[in-house]
């Protein structure tokens, strides 16, 4: 049975149990332990979920690895695996708006994101790997032998599936962080034991009984929750995980790349941002202003290619700032169940704290707030969506990652100087220029040290793009035909063939 969870103005929430998904089973943590799950937008204690360990881990991989052995799953035609995502994608579709609802609970984002953003995304996404699942190619290789020994070679490669993957999940999109690591794991013939954040992850645990709906063979997908330091080093430290696909922070991304160099695994690491909103003088300011301050706080700033910093042309540079911290001090924060609510909470008290104290470190070191600046209200883990001006290249609020609703916005005074201002960061996860001229536009994008870089849109994202960072925000790159690449590898097969002599002329 699942619990159920009133509240106002909607449906019930249906609480699915904190259990763990091991083998198709679902099952406590080993030692009984628990973790207390809090709505962020109340604080109010809603659930109680699987604080899972090393030996919760241990069972989850083996399961995995079994069911990857397993003739079932080597035989499963290519094709077949897809029809498996998209039964699922068809049942996330069935129960997107109690999903959305539960994720609303969880997470604190308003219902009409979830739903509209969150479950379309998940949807898609099952189905853009769906039909991937028949379509990876080998190659036909032409060799050209260092000395003639009468044979005639021919030689290919084809893709084999990299074998188990520890997903790990951050709490800012949980279903759809979810999706974006089972889905190609699968879709590719892998296996996967993902190990969603413990700040969120009801979702994850509903979609884990849509999974078995669906008919996915045991241990194909396995759950475990549990602490980051306990149940998240345990599957990066296992020696049976060939591949770990994690997003959050790039310190603990940091941490899980120098582990991973113990076995040699494959890891895909989509970590922080400090992303750019560049607006020029040209442009249509009309949308460049709505489109900065669409460009941080929506989720609340918790997105990790959210433009914190925001560089204006010098001329425009008062119109802008005080366009964004006008549309910022006019959004609605609430509940995420009520219709009118455009913001929800941050997800925690530590997440409050942290903004907290970086704005205030940026006060400190003379930035001025245009609006904001502050916790809202008493209860729920509310934060002011803030504008800051008067910063510096070195503040720290300029530099860190915030992720909160907070940009700081500077001014462009040298159009040469926007290489240096944008590039000034250790991350480089995504970037948007706003300018009519598209000659700028491209010669810019061609300079700025992103994985993404929008032009006159920002945080535009399609699972048929190629996604990811450089420097500090990231390894590798999901989605796209990159992807291929990242849950897979490829294999040479060389063959000397000889004639026997029925071959002439």
């Amino acid at each position: 049975m699942l619990a159920m969870i009133e509240r106002a103005g909607g449906a019930p929430v249906r609480i699915p149990p904190g259990h763990m998904l091991i083998d198709g089973k679902w099952c406590e943590a080993a030692d009984g332990r628990t973790i207390t799950v809090y709505d962020p937008a109340t604080e109010d204690k809603i659930a109680e979920i699987a604080a899972g360990s090393a030996d919760d881990i241990g069972r989850a991989v083996d399961a995995a690895q079994r069911c990857f052995e397993s003739t079932l799953w080597q035989k499963m035609r290519p094709i077949d695996r897809g029809r498996l995502l998209e039964k699922l994608a068809i049942l996330i579709e069935r129960d997107a708006d109690e999903l959305a609802r539960l994720e609303t609970l969880d997470n604190g984002k308003p219902y009409f994101v979830s739903r509209n953003v969150d479950m379309q995304f998940a949807i898609d996404a099952l189905r853009y790997y769906g039909g991937w699942a028949s379509k990876v190619n080998g190659e036909y290789i032409t060799l050209s032998p260092l000395f003639d020994d009468g044979g005639t070679y021919r030689a290919y490669t084809d893709r084999r599936p990299v074998g188990v993957v520890g997903g790990i999940t951050p709490w800012n999109f949980p279903l759809g962080q979810a999706i974006q690591k089972i889905a190609p794991a699968i879709a590719f013939g892998c296996t996967i034991v993902l190990k969603p954040s413990e700040e969120a992850s009801l979702t994850t645990l509903r979609l884990g009984e849509l999974i078995l709906e669906a008919g996915l063979p045991d241990g194909a997908v396995n759950i475990v929750t549990g602490y980051g330091q306990e149940a998240g080093q345990a599957l990066v430290d296992h020696p049976k995980v060939r591949k770990i696909a994690f997003t959050g922070s790039t310190a603990t991304g940091q941490r899980i790349l120098q582990a991973s160099a113990r076995h040699m695994k494959r890891v895909t690491l989509e970590l922080g941002g400090k992303s750019p909103t560049i607006i020029l003088a040209d442009a249509d300011l009309d949308k460049a202003i709505p489109g900065a301050a669409n460009a941080i706080f929506p989720n609340s700033g918790q997105v990790c290619t959210a433009g914190s910093r925001l560089f204006i042309e010098a001329s425009v540079f008062d119109e802008v700032s005080a366009g964004v911290a006008r549309i910022a001090s006019e959004l609605r924060l609430g509940s995420g169940f009520d219709p009118d609510t455009q913001l929800g909470p941050l997800i925690s008290a530590r997440q409050i704290e942290r903004v907290s104290a970086l704005v205030a470190s940026g006060l400190d070191e003379g930035a001025v707030p245009l609006c904001g600046a502050a916790r809202n209200g008493q209860k729920g883990y509310f934060y002011q969506p803030t504008v800051l001006t008067g910063g510096r290249a070195g503040m720290r609020i300029a530099r860190e990652e915030v992720f909160g609703p907070v940009v700081i916005a500077m001014p462009i005074n040298d159009l040469r100087q926007i290489k240096s201002l944008a590039n000034d960061t250790e991350f480089g996860l995504g970037a948007s220029i706003w300018t009519r001229d598209l000659n700028k536009a491209h010669l810019l994008a061609a300079e700025i040290d992103a994985g993404t870089v929008w032009i006159n849109t920002h945080n535009v994202l399609d699972t048929s793009m190629p996604f990811g960072g450089v420097k500090l925000s990231g390894l590798g790159r999901e989605f796209g035909t990159e992807v291929v690449h990242a849950y897979t590898e490829p294999r040479a097969v060389c063959m000397r063939l000889e004639s026997d002599g029925f071959i002439t002329g």
